[in-house]
């Protein structure tokens, strides 16, 4: 059976970014394992279930997920996660990740070693795109360089930090995920005129922000040949 891993923040993932693909490919018959950096519940950022951010459907259906989902709701420590067990390794985004996941070292690895597999395949959306900014291949160059790759776009973070660069809940961001990409050597597109923006290079599937959270789900089905 296909199976695959879901890398979750605990300090604020973006909901349909989560929900969308592990509905995708658990209606596909994928098996789904969730992680989380301590191995605690994941956290959902509010702001994906506020009614007047993302609708009121959108927000019903994405919070009785995160609470009654058993797999958000039981995961596993990141260091405990093998890349070799899981045919992909889905990062969801929300600028939660900023926090946690794209600077943990466990994540890093699964990212490098999935990549670098033979059958693996990553798939990394909206701002845990961040993550290879900072994930090395085994011989210390940026996984990420000379990729061709999406992520949130700096012209959609101008919309949501002050000039401090801070969240509305008054946290500073850490970064900006274009940027520092791009710094690492990432061919970045976020095809601002594109209703969604999904881009496959090789092993890594990178998708822009929530509008694209279905296409991404689809898109990892299709290189898997699932």
């Amino acid at each position: 059976m296909t199976q695959a891993l879901f890398v979750v923040s605990e300090e604020g993932y973006w909901g349909e970014e989560c929900v969308d693909p592990l509905e995708t490919l658990s209606a596909a018959g994928v098996e789904i394992t969730v992680a989380t950096p301590s191995g605690s519940p994941p956290v959902i950022d509010e702001r994906s279930v506020d009614p007047e951010q993302v609708g009121e459907e959108t927000t019903e259906h994405v919070r009785e997920v995160h609470e009654s989902d058993e797999r958000l709701n039981d995961p596993i420590p990141l260091a405990r996660a093998n890349a070799e067990v899981y045919d992909a390794v889905v990062f969801p985004g929300g600028h939660g990740t900023e926090w946690d996941v794209n600077q943990d070292h466990d994540a890093r690895r699964l990212l490098r070693e999935t990549v670098e597999g033979d059958d693996g395949k990553a798939l990394v959306v909206c701002h845990a795109v961040g993550i290879l900014a900072f994930a090395r291949d085994s011989h210390g160059a940026f996984v990420v360089n000379g990729r061709d790759v999406t992520g949130f776009p700096n012209a959609w973070e101008e919309d949501i930090v002050d000039e401090n660069d801070c969240m509305p809940d008054g946290r500073k961001l850490p970064y900006w995920v274009e940027d520092e990409v791009q710094a690492a050597g990432g061919n970045w597109d976020a095809e601002l005129e594109a209703d969604t923006s999904v881009t496959v290079d090789g092993d890594l599937i990178t998708a822009r922000g929530p509008g694209s959270s279905s296409a991404a789900g689809e898109t990892l089905l299709e290189e898997l040949d699932h």
